[in-house]
């Protein structure tokens, strides 16, 4: 029997929210294996455990800073990973929105179990002390989920004129980096859509030229030794595929901790590449949460993809081909886990 292909989308900040919680639960041995080792390496740096945190009634301000955030987040996709069917299923390429890039590196083979960790608690912990800037989203959609190119174009004036930049490009909307003046200003400028703008509780100004200081710092906490090349094809943050046999590792070393750091990831190209690269039977959206399926449709409208052209006729192919596999969503992750 021919193994459908897929791909793999591993989500960012902000993911884990209180409706996650508990998300670490009904292992097999392998994930209860590599989850042990997280909790260890926490353990030694006098962290919460993953496996606590999971366990922990939510508190926006233990579950969200960032030094617990991404290795909830880790913990939850490697989860999610390592629980696909890979007997009926093919994994031709990996991709992540934004923190997300990390896991996409280790589970891609890119990053070893060891580095793996290393990569998202240091990355996650920059701002343990301060954090820098801030992220604020804002749709340019309308109810129909089709782009505002006029909107769009009026929006990136205004963020320009503050002295934001944009942090993500996200399906229907735009993430927006900055210093907190330059978001206040743009709160106040931005017509409001129904609870936008939004600022992103404890977001530092990811993806911008703000962190410069963060990505030298994590270039010598972080050498180019600890990546490798990947077993599976990656996608990054500028729709560039990454393959096991030609992939420079000093010039994925330097995307990771310069560029990815500093410049626009745009999860909306890389969503692009994939289907129009590899041509997924489907797109698998590893937990936790389900904040990526409506990016995702947006995106594949957008793209016009397999007649893909509006809300309804997105929601009207999803149930008739579940074309996206969320992997939090029980219904779901029955198509495609062991």
């Amino acid at each position: 029997m021919n193994k459908k292909r897929i791909i793999v989308v591993c989500p960012g900040r902000g993911s884990y929210t209180k409706e996650t919680i508990g998300y670490i639960k009904n292992e097999t041995n392998l994930i209860k294996k590599q989850i042990n080792f997280i909790d260890q390496k926490r353990r030694e740096l006098k962290e919460p455990t993953a496996t606590k945190l999971d366990r922990t009634p939510f508190d926006k301000k233990l579950h969200l800073k960032g030094e617990n955030a991404s290795i909830l987040i880790y913990s939850c996709s490697l989860k999610d990973f390592l629980s696909i069917d890979n007997t009926n299923f093919e994994i031709v390429a990996i991709l992540g929105n934004s923190m997300g890039w990390y896991s996409a590196l280790s589970f891609s083979g890119a990053l070893n179990q060891s580095n793996s960790f290393k990569v998202v608690q240091t990355m996650g912990s920059m701002m343990k002390k301060k954090i820098i800037g801030g992220q604020i989203i804002y749709p340019i959609i309308n109810d129909s989920w089709v782009i505002n190119e006029n909107k769009n174009e009026q929006i990136m004036e205004l963020i320009k004129k503050v002295g934001a930049f944009v942090s993500i490009n996200y399906g229907g909307y735009l993430i927006i980096g900055g210093t907190q003046d330059a978001l206040d200003n743009l709160i106040k400028t931005l017509p409001p859509v129904k609870q936008y703008p939004y600022q992103l509780p404890y977001h530092g100004a990811f993806h911008t030229p703000l962190l410069k200081k963060n990505s030298e710092k994590a270039k010598k906490l972080l050498p180019e030794e600890i990546i490798q090349k990947p077993i599976i094809p990656l996608i990054d943050g500028n729709g560039k595929i990454w393959l096991p046999w030609s992939t420079d590792k000093k010039e994925l070393w330097k995307y990771t901790f310069e560029e990815q750091v500093l410049r626009t990831y745009n999860f909306s190209t890389s969503i692009e590449v994939a289907i129009k690269e590899f041509c997924p039977d489907h797109l698998v959206l590893l937990g936790p949460g389900n904040a990526l399926g409506g990016a995702v449709g947006q995106i594949l409208i957008k793209q016009q993809w397999n007649g893909i052209d509006s809300k309804d006729t997105f929601l009207k192919k999803q149930n008739e081909l579940s074309y996206l596999i969320s992997m939090s969503l029980d219904s779901q992750r029955r198509l495609i886990t062991i």
